[in-house]
């Protein structure tokens, strides 16, 4: 699957359905938040490795390409890395967006904006401009491993990463979860219970006996 043809699929997906596919994804924890809901992230990384200074993350915006997520280790940073002059800058260049494990600032600003920000924290301390670090190496953000080039997938639920092989393995798998729970909500609408569209019964005595058992679906999936 192709880059551009990932990129479109995943625009109509949430990552609750990714995440359903295959619960050993890597998801980025729950401090990893974004600054303006009703936003999706999507985009390949482009890594940034620095710790109170964002010097690095001006080279990342020059050198990222349209497209790419700017994602930062910051290594606990307590100093913003970023705010809403380099948030313009990258907008400006097509930075789909930035994924900063560490402090971001100028919030009510880029929020305007609508450029998709997922950070840690929030100060309006900036760090300093006068520290060199590296780009495009493997970083750790959000207590999960990020390669560059890897596909970043944001939304308001959280920040998921996929390898190409996961993107193109996984996507088709979320299309048939997303169109199952289209149908489950079409019927709970009509005012069908969900408990007449599950297993639980089943699942309930099995659990009970100490059996394995899943809780699935019953609702037609024609």
């Amino acid at each position: 699957m192709e880059l551009n043809e990932i990129r479109s699929r995943l625009a109509d997906l949430k990552t609750a359905h990714l995440a359903d596919a295959d619960q050993r994804l890597r998801v980025m924890n729950s401090a990893i938040r974004p600054l303006q809901t009703g936003l999706k992230l999507i985009g390949s990384a482009y890594t940034v490795n620095c710790h109170n200074d964002f010097l690095t993350v001006i080279k990342s915006i020059q050198e990222a390409r349209s497209g790419d997520v700017i994602v930062i280790e910051t290594q606990g940073s307590v100093l913003a890395v970023a705010g809403e002059l380099l948030s313009t800058e990258a907008m400006q260049k097509g930075v789909a967006g930035f994924v900063i494990d560490g402090a971001f600032r100028d919030t009510a600003s880029v929020r305007a904006m609508n450029f998709p920000v997922y950070a840690h924290t929030f100060t309006p301390m900036s760090g300093t401009s006068k520290r060199i670090f590296h780009t495009r190496e493997v970083v750790e953000c959000g207590g999960v491993e990020v390669r560059p080039g890897e596909i970043i997938f944001g939304d308001d639920d959280g920040v998921l990463v996929l390898s190409l092989e996961e993107a193109t393995r996984l996507i088709p798998v979320a299309e048939e979860i997303k169109a199952r729970d289209e149908r489950v909500l079409a019927r709970l609408q009509e005012g069908v219970s969900l408990y007449d569209l599950i297993n639980f019964d089943e699942h309930w005595q099995k659990i009970e006996a100490g059996e394995k058992s899943e809780l699935t679906f019953t609702v037609d999936q024609g």
